[in-house]
């Protein structure tokens, strides 16, 4: 499905402030509220539009080391393994990827402790060969892309 102009603003708009109501959105792109709230519930009902949610610090919130965690995961049960590992709280994304390894980790912890804790488990998981850990020192950027204009 293709999106126009006024889908990528109202995108744009609630990834900056997704609790702006359809009246102040279509008050910023200067077109009606009704208007606003069809093309809403079409880019929710096409799945491009999953949740309305916040921004946390989570240094703030105690939360003061962020690992990425790459993995080689053998005899094919990458999934498997992955789908173990994302029920645990700490982690907040799985991927597959492509290189020398199967699938990078990326989790918060309170302190090195609960991060040593954290990896010492999964490498008792059947099927992990091997795992390599970086902590992340300083976060310079991390945001949502936004749509440029066409």
């Amino acid at each position: 499905m293709k999106h126009d102009e006024l889908d990528k603003q109202i995108m744009n708009l609630l990834l900056e402030n997704s609790k702006l109501s359809y009246r102040q959105i279509a008050k910023k792109l200067k077109v009606s509220a009704a208007t606003i709230m069809n093309r809403t519930k079409l880019l929710e009902k096409g799945g491009i539009i999953k949740n309305y949610t916040i921004s946390i610090d989570y240094e703030k919130v105690g939360f003061d080391i962020e690992a990425i965690i790459e993995m080689r995961i053998s005899k094919g049960k990458l999934i498997e393994v992955e789908k173990k590992i994302a029920t645990n709280p700490n982690v907040f994304a799985v991927y597959d990827i492509t290189g020398d390894f199967d699938a990078i980790i990326l989790a918060r912890f309170e302190n090195r402790r609960r991060l040593d804790t954290f990896l010492k488990k999964i490498q008792t998981y059947d099927f992990v060969e091997r795992v390599f850990t970086k902590v992340i020192l300083n976060t310079l950027k991390e945001q949502q892309l936004k749509f440029q204009n066409i």
